[in-house]
């Protein structure tokens, strides 16, 4: 009689699942540590470049995250009152020089190699603000009827 060493398919779907999505999301310590630290020193050298501000909108860094081995920042950016984000985004990109300069004059004691920088919008708040309305509009339903 041969016994199966082998956990079922299912099984075998489901863990390899899992493990991919803990790859995935899981974030390291030191991934976290590096992020808070990137994302305090971009929110000094967007206030010194005068990128805090841009169009009238309100520029934010909710947050960033760092790849396993440290070499990119996700940086997310929250843009209030924008009347266009991409063109906000853009500008922000065509400063991508001067901020990596800047970020890598601030962190050069606390960091080996300064990551490449990629900037993305958060669109948290607007999400928000969509569930927010589809709330009111189901507790205005539920009076109706």
């Amino acid at each position: 009689m041969r016994i199966n060493s082998y956990p079922s398919e299912k099984m075998c779907k489901f863990t390899t699942y899992s493990v991919i999505t803990n790859l995935i999301m899981k974030e390291g310590k030191r991934q976290k540590q590096i992020g808070q630290l990137v994302q305090q020193e971009l929110g000094n050298v967007f206030q010194h470049l005068s990128l805090s501000m841009i169009n009238g909108a309100l520029i934010s860094i909710s947050h960033v995250r760092m790849t396993p081995d440290l070499l990119e920042a996700r940086v997310y950016i929250s843009i209030f009152k924008g009347e266009d984000d991409e063109v906000v985004l853009e500008k922000i990109k065509e400063k991508h020089s001067a901020i990596k300069r800047e970020l890598g004059n601030n962190l050069r004691h606390q960091l080996r190699r300064i990551p490449v920088l990629a900037f993305y919008l958060d669109d948290t708040l607007d999400y928000v603000f969509k569930m927010e309305e589809v709330f009111k509009k189901i507790d205005e339903d539920k009076q109706k009827g």
